[in-house]
């Protein structure tokens, strides 16, 4: 039997996820789950997706992030196949900047 069918996604991490409370909980949580090479992967594939999300295309994307043909290919994929979860939080953070750009032109200078 494959070893995958042994073990279920444990529900646990993600609730505790989204129970922390403030940006600096968040990042001392990952900084403790996580090696910094791993964090760092993570956070380049969100910026990718961001950018290819913006309509940049792979050699803008390489020049901006560093990353791979590879990892720029299968970040793609995820627009294209994936469960929606990076566009939900791609369209969720895109709305917020502009949110926060909108409530910075409204202030009087």
């Amino acid at each position: 039997m494959a070893r995958s069918a042994h073990k279920q996604r444990s529900m646990a991490l993600y609730q505790s996820i989204l129970e922390l409370n403030s940006l600096e909980e968040c990042c001392a949580f990952f900084d403790d789950l996580c090696t910094v090479g791993e964090l760092r992967a993570m956070e380049q594939r969100f910026d990718v997706a961001m950018l290819l999300d913006d309509g940049l295309v792979y050699t803008d994307i390489l020049e901006r992030t560093g990353a791979s043909s590879a990892t720029i290919s299968r970040v793609n994929r995820t627009f294209s196949s994936g469960t929606g979860g990076m566009e939900a939080a791609i369209r969720r953070r895109k709305a917020e900047r502009a949110q926060a750009e909108g409530d910075k032109a409204e202030e009087p200078q």
